[in-house]
C-alpha cells in the first residue's frame, strides 16, 4: 500500500494530532517514529564527551530565497541550492530554514525563546540540520534587514541574504544522531546545536510569528544510549 506522504496529513502540535499522536496518524509517520533515537532531546555540557574541532566546514553566500509559510511554521526556501557545508568530507546543500517558538533544544536545563534549524541535504537523500538558539529583545539584538546587500520583502515573499547571519561567530556545539522534529521523524539525522545563544530583535520576529497560531515545538524526547560529543570549534573554509 502506498504510503500517505506529509503534506497529505493534517498535524499539529496539541490535541489529538499533536506529537504524542503524530505516529497514529498514517504509516508514514509511523515508520519515522520508529527510529529509536528520536529529536529534539536535552544537551548538558557536563554530560558530555569533549572534542577539540569537528569536520564541518561552511561555504554559505548571499542567495535568493522565498518564504512559505506551511505545516505550523515558516520556511525560508532558496531558489537555487549555492549555500552548503562539508562534513567528513560530504557535501550537504541548504535547502531549508525555519523557526521553532519556544526552542526544542534544552541546553542545561534551559529554554530559549527561538530556535532556528537550517536543514541540508545530500545526493544520497540524508538530512544534516543545524540548530541555533536565540533569545528575543524589544530593544537589540540582531535586526535582520534591507542592509549589506539583505532585501526582506515579506509582502511580495522574496528576500536575499547570507544564511550564516542565523549562525553565531563561535561555532562552539553538541553534535549527535537524532532525527527530524517534524512529521514523519524520521532519522538518522546529523544533528550540530550551536550553545552560543545570541539575541535577536521582536520585531523582526513577529513579521512572521503571527503567520503561526500557537507554539510549535516537539516535547523532549528520550536520550537512550546514544553518545552526545561536543567541540569547540569547526574546521576553517
Amino acid at each position: 500500500m502506498k504510503k500517505i506522504k506529509n503534506m497529505d496529513v493534517e498535524w499539529g502540535y496539541s490535541g489529538t494530532r499533536g506529537p504524542e499522536h503524530w505516529h497514529e496518524l498514517c504509516d508514514w509517520f509511523k515508520e519515522g517514529a520508529s527510529y529509536p533515537y528520536q529529536s529534539p532531546i536535552p544537551l548538558h555540557h557536563q554530560k558530555i564527551d569533549a572534542s577539540a574541532i569537528n569536520e564541518l566546514a561552511f561555504f554559505y553566500e548571499r542567495e535568493h530565497f522565498t518564504e512559505k509559510e506551511f505545516k505550523n511554521t515558516l520556511h525560508f526556501v532558496p531558489y537555487d541550492t549555492k549555500s552548503y557545508v562539508l562534513f567528513n568530507g560530504v557535501k550537504y546543500s541548504l535547502t531549508d530554514i525555519h523557526f521553532h517558538m519556544p526552542s526544542e533544544h534544552i541546553i542545561d536545563d534551559h529554554q530559549e525563546e527561538l530556535e532556528f534549524h537550517l536543514v541540508h541535504m545530500n545526493e544520497q537523500k540524508e538530512n544534516l540540520v543545524l540548530g541555533a538558539l536565540f533569545t528575543l529583545s524589544d530593544t537589540g539584538g540582531l535586526i535582520l534587514k534591507n542592509q549589506e546587500g539583505e532585501v526582506w520583502d515579506f509582502d511580495n515573499h522574496t528576500e536575499w541574504f547570507n544564511p550564516e547571519i542565523f549562525l553565531p561567530e563561535k561555532k562552539s556545539h553538541f553534535y549527535y544522531v537524532g532525527s527530524l522534529t517534524t512529521p514523519p521523524t524520521k532519522g538518522p539525522i546529523n544533528w550540530f546545536v550551536f550553545d552560543t545563544v545570541r539575541t535577536m530583535n521582536r520585531n523582526f520576529v513577529t513579521q512572521f510569528r503571527n503567520e503561526v497560531a500557537e507554539n510549535n515545538n516537539r516535547p523532549l524526547q528520550p536520550i537512550k544510549d546514544r553518545k552526545i560529543r561536543y567541540f569547540t570549534g569547526v574546521k576553517k573554509e
